[in-house]
């Protein structure tokens, strides 16, 4: 498929995207014309460096005006139908020509003596390398940041043990469970054999694991309701409204006069309570464990 047949990437009929490249490219545009004076406006307008300044933030606006409303019928038309690549540098030239005719009835107005035409030869020659320079820059930083994303969610949804044995380092480094805060920043990793449960603790969760025959425990910023939603989460089963516990390693469950609770086979001889809300989801998710331990039952 040639690239004129191709869709156009979504962030391009964005209505955030859009009103922040509409900004920048008058900014843009507002700068070069103080800076460069194209137009002519230097020798046929009679005014001081702040004049100059005012005239084109009206021109801009006008300018500007084409542009939001040419991107406003963009972004209907993107959600009746795909947009392509071809039908998008056709609006472009559209925007330029559009926004060329508008400044040459503006010089033609305001006194000038060329012809018509020349006026907007001139116009579309330089309202085209003013918005132009706006569009390939913004463009490039949209596909820049579009791509930046991809790759942060991408590394985000796995592991960096994980990421390592796709790249063919570190095989069999799967069994890694991986926690993110709030932000969705990896904060820590652990191997499955060794985690034992989480515990909340207002708005932080702390991570309760085993390090060389001993229990430790690591605190980040996140809910239980928020892993739940996670990878992580698959992992692990909610007992009781505080913990959420490694299945794998429960050692025993029995019932005291506090009510069920499950124990793991720790120097602590670790114990935690299961709430009546969370049984019957516990015992459900135990079975199934026990089944996939063994396939005869």
């Amino acid at each position: 498929m040639l690239i004129w047949e191709k869709t156009i990437p979504d962030y391009l009929t964005d209505r955030k995207n859009i009103f922040s490249f509409v900004l920048f490219t008058a900014v843009f545009a507002l700068v070069f014309i103080n800076i460069y004076s194209p137009f002519g406006v230097d020798k046929w307008l009679d005014v001081t460096s702040f004049q100059l300044f005012l005239y084109s933030s009206i021109v801009i606006l006008i300018g500007m005006l084409v542009i939001v409303i040419s991107r406003v019928l963009m972004y209907l038309l993107s959600r009746r139908k795909a947009i392509r690549y071809g039908e998008y540098a056709l609006w472009i030239v559209g925007e330029i020509f559009s926004m060329a005719m508008v400044y040459a009835i503006i010089q033609k107005v305001l006194g000038s003596s060329n012809d018509f035409m020349v006026i907007i030869k001139n116009t579309a020659r330089i309202t085209a390398f003013i918005i132009l320079l706006p569009y390939v820059f913004y463009w490039l930083y949209l596909s820049f940041k579009d791509k930046y994303i991809l790759l942060e969610k991408l590394s985000l949804s796995r592991t960096p043990f994980e990421m390592a044995e796709i790249a063919g380092k570190f095989p069999g480094m799967h069994s890694m469970v991986a926690f993110h805060d709030e932000k969705g920043v990896l904060r820590f990793s652990i191997k499955k054999e060794d985690l034992l449960y989480l515990e909340a603790a207002d708005n932080y969760v702390v991570i309760h694991y085993v390090d060389n025959q001993k229990q430790a425990k690591y605190m980040i910023r996140t809910t239980l309701k928020r892993i739940e939603l996670e990878p992580a989460g698959t992992e692990l089963v909610r007992c009781h409204r505080s913990f959420m516990v490694n299945i794998d390693n429960v050692k025993v469950i029995r019932k005291e006069k506090e009510g069920l609770i499950v124990g793991f086979e720790t120097p602590s001889n670790l114990t935690l309570p299961i709430s009546k809300t969370y049984l019957d989801v516990f015992i459900h998710r135990l079975s199934k464990t026990a089944k996939s331990d063994d396939p005869s039952l």
